[in-house]
């Protein structure tokens, strides 16, 4: 399956919609710490 041309909203919506996925929201000019206690991997993404 090619994902190139799915839209990064898209694959945000379908990533916050699986099991074992945790989101943090970070509102404008907030700034915040993210604590991860591996094996993790963390995305972020600027919309």
């Amino acid at each position: 399956m090619d994902l190139k041309n799915v839209s990064t909203k898209k694959l945000v919506e379908e990533l916050k919609s699986r099991e074992g996925v945790e989101t943090t929201t970070v509102e404008p000019y907030v700034e915040k710490a993210i604590k991860a206690n591996g094996p993790a991997i963390v995305f972020v993404v600027i919309d």
